[in-house]
């Protein structure tokens, strides 16, 4: 071989593959040697009998001999798989700690004063009140809502009082929040990234030049010499192994690490799940949001079972209890999880399956469109240009596309992640199209080897079989001792490796394209919504109410994953350039040595250690170095949170009661109205009045029975009195007013006021529904005829505030 075929073998062309699991490694290293070892004893059996072969295979030596080898490959399994545990327990650990840091203290006794929050508070208390019963017609007007999170919330409450501790409704709410947005999503964030780490990585060494001299020293010309040469046997892979074994620690290392600071990453961003906190807050969705990487890996996985044609069944069931676990958290997160997968599906399903997946959407949407004319009546459904009319763009283009690129981060962290996404996505891009082109050009050598490398770096190991490298998504993985290798064994082992290969060749490249692409469209989607008007962002956006709050929970979802593989890919890059520049002279050293000699002897193992130094700390430095950068971009993120900060003082604004206007949702003056309401009708009495005034909040402050308990009453419900009580009473007519309101219950029926709507709910759409309820005049004339009789007077608290009970019968 001369110096020039093993240079153009060593090469490395952008090939920035990372480390097999070091137990792999040893197993196919005994699996060698014993190969080595049944032929050295075929061929003394030649000369000195069958006794000598009989000891040799089968004497008590041999069988303790292997023992040994055996607990010392497995012994490092369990450190191995250990720590990638670890890592897992302390990044959520970490992300539960900043959100529960971040959390507003100020609403574990009071309510979230916002437009949302009270039916949320509602559906939990009347779980509370029903039962799990309840579940499936939380509404008012016993409709249904996702009640995922408010079951968690009333479990909580029960949970609680077997220990003997009550736990309020604001409390169970937020520690359900809590659990959701500080485990729940940063756990799922995990999983999701450590599944294309583990692609990536797969049978890909972080330095390849060590692993292909070991190849070189291997050749076909020189094994007969170096098989009668117990030193070249033994010395060269012993060296190439160590070699290897460190670049494999590296790269484990390396994953590891990256997987150690995925949850803290998770959890930085305003976008989830933060903002949703403030934004009414969207409770449901939010939930949702936390449980759909879960679902996005199980579907991921799915995938692979489907190419691989094993375990379809376990996948499949795995992924559909996790989408009806996400659909009763909230249905509507099904648009989410469908733009996200598109480019999975079109890239790595079979035509027929691809076609299903859409004509499976296009019925969604044909469904979702139903609903919809059905369930929201209005005459502008056949101009789309004129939806969302209110709306209004809150970012120029410029902002909306950065705020992208940084998921959401402020000043030096944003800049550090945007850098750290464009450069590592390129990176990524590189390295996967030339191992693809690689990979395609080595596939028939790969499949002509009559013996499986060591540490070849062109050769995938199914993960399934031969992954020793778990990650936190995983079980830890036992190896066994394997029998020792036949010819025949080895030559299938090489087969089936190299079939493995072929079939997954463009893994990486897929991988990338598809995130890649999938973030595009969660861009545009928030593009369209935050800066675009007209038509077609009305279209686009109109799954998810064209609302940014929502929008934004996809951003983490895409721009995580993407960016892990990237530094990945940069670290492999930088890793096997700095390899290659000291493996070049190395091989040119190797070539003239085997020029002058047809032995290799122990030029292989010398060849391996003039690189071994320099290779090791390229690898180490690297990963030092993406660690600090990293470390770096998490640390930073929590000191540089304008964003973060502004949502937790919107929150505790809403939550305190010393607002300015005497007419705000809750104050002093409604707390303490609303105790005396409470103590004087009792909480079985209905009561009525104008939600929009916060007198809803007495249902779970106080534990009344408020007629609307919500602000959202919707009045196109048939089994709703809410519309029924509207109508007669903005009518005048004290006769049907008496004949609506007083058949409600069996207990006494009162009207509250407090004064007019809150300025915080005047973005509601249908506030002028409840006009009638504040009209003064029209409350007057009621006073005047009978119909309503005054029993307790508040205009202490404010101007008109005062409870009056109908004059009905019982």
């Amino acid at each position: 071989m001369t110096s020039e075929q093993i240079t153009n073998t060593g090469s490395v062309s952008g090939d920035c593959g990372s480390a097999q699991a070091r137990a792999r490694t040893h197993v196919q290293a005994y699996v060698q040697t014993q190969a080595r070892q049944n032929g050295s004893a075929k061929d003394g059996s030649a000369t000195n009998g069958p006794a000598r072969n009989d000891s040799a295979k089968d004497g008590p030596s041999g069988r303790k001999h292997g023992l040994q080898r055996c607990h010392a490959m497995l012994r490092p399994v369990s450190l191995r798989a250990l720590l990638p545990w670890l890592t897992s327990i302390i990044g959520v650990a970490s992300a539960l700690c900043l959100v529960i840091a971040w959390f507003p203290s100020t609403v574990w006794n009071t309510p979230i004063v916002s437009s949302d929050a009270p039916a949320h508070y509602y559906f939990i208390h009347r779980l509370l009140d029903e039962g799990l019963g309840a579940a499936l017609h939380l509404w008012p007007h016993d409709s249904f809502y996702p009640p995922l999170f408010h079951i968690c919330a009333y479990l909580v409450i029960k949970i609680a009082a077997l220990f003997g501790v009550q736990c309020s409704i604001y409390a169970a709410f937020n520690i359900t929040w809590i659990i959701a947005s500080g485990v729940i999503f940063p756990a799922g964030m995990l999983v999701l990234c450590r599944y294309f780490l583990r692609r990536w990585n797969r049978g890909n060494p972080i330095s390849n030049p060590i692993s292909r001299i070991s190849q070189a020293s291997s050749t076909p010309e020189s094994s007969s010499v170096s098989e009668s040469s117990n030193v070249s046997n033994q010395q060269v892979p012993s060296a190439g192994n160590r070699q290897y074994d460190a670049a494999s620690d590296a790269t484990f290392v390396l994953r590891n690490l990256i997987g150690l600071f995925v949850p803290v990453l998770a959890v930085s961003s305003v976008c989830h799940p933060y903002g949703l906190l403030n934004a009414g807050p969207l409770i449901a969705f939010g939930f949702a949001t936390s449980l759909l990487p879960f679902l996005i890996a199980a579907t991921l996985r799915l995938f692979d079972a489907i190419a691989a044609r094993e375990h379809i069944a376990k996948w499949l069931a795995i992924a559909a209890v996790a989408g009806v676990v996400c659909l009763v958290a909230h249905p509507r997160i099904a648009f989410t999880y469908a733009l996200i997968l598109v480019p999975f599906i079109v890239l790595r399903l079979p035509w027929k399956l691809i076609l299903g997946a859409f004509i499976a959407m296009c019925v969604g949407a044909v469904a979702f469109v139903a609903l919809m004319l059905t369930s929201f009546k209005s005459d502008r459904w056949a101009n789309p240009d004129s939806w969302f009319h209110s709306h209004q763009p809150s970012k120029n283009l410029w902002e909306s596309i950065s705020f992208c690129l940084t998921d959401g981060l402020d000043g030096f962290p944003a800049i550090l992640f945007a850098l750290l996404l464009i450069a590592g996505t390129a990176a990524a891009f590189v390295c996967a199209s030339r191992r693809a082109a690689a990979r395609a050009s080595d596939s028939f050598s790969s499949a002509a080897s009559t013996v499986v490398p060591v540490a070849s770096a062109d050769v995938d190991v199914d993960a399934s079989t031969s992954d020793i490298a778990v990650s936190a998504a995983d079980s830890p993985v036992s190896v066994s001792c394997p029998p020792p290798a036949s010819h025949s064994n080895a030559t299938d082992a090489a087969s089936a490796s190299s079939e493995s290969s072929r079939l997954r060749r463009n893994d990486r490249l897929r991988d990338v394209i598809a995130l890649t692409a999938a973030f595009l469209l969660v861009a545009l989607v928030y593009v369209c919504t935050v800066t675009l008007v007209g038509a077609l962002p009305n279209i686009i956006s109109a799954p998810w109410y064209r609302d940014e709050n929502r929008i934004m929970t996809m951003l983490p979802l895409a721009t995580l994953p993407l960016l892990v593989i990237g530094i990945n890919a940069l670290a492999e890059c930088v890793s096997a350039c700095a390899a290659s520049a000291s493996f070049a002279p190395s091989a040119s050293s190797f070539s003239t040595k085997n020029s002058a000699s047809s032995v290799p002897s122990l030029s292989s193992a010398s060849a391996v250690s003039s690189v071994k130094n320099a290779s090791f700390a390229s690898n180490w430095i690297v990963l030092i170095a993406v660690f600090l950068v990293i470390a770096i971009l998490a640390v930073s993120a929590q000191i540089v949170c304008p964003s973060r900060s502004a949502a937790r003082d919107t929150i505790i604004a809403h939550s305190s009661l010393n607002q300015s206007d005497p007419n705000e949702q809750l104050t002093e003056q409604k707390i303490a109205v609303l105790r005396k309401v409470t103590e004087r009708t009792g909480t079985q009495a209905t009561i009525i009045s104008d939600p929009l005034n916060g007198s809803m909040y007495a249902e779970t402050l106080f534990n009344a029975n408020m007629l609307y308990p919500i602000i959202n009453a919707r009045t196109d419900v048939p089994s709703a009195p809410f519309g029924k009580v509207e109508t007669a009473f903005a009518s005048g007519d004290a006769q049907q007013v008496l004949g609506t309101v007083c058949p409600l219950t069996d207990a006494p029926e009162y009207f509250l006021t407090m004064g007019d709507q809150a300025q915080s709910l005047q973005s509601f759409p249908y506030r002028a529904q409840y006009d009638s309820f504040h009209n003064e005049e029209l409350i007057d004339t009621y006073v005047d005829g009978g119909t309503l009789v005054k029993v307790a007077d508040y205009s202490q608290y404010g101007q008109g505030w005062a409870l009056y009970r109908f004059g009905c019968t019982d």
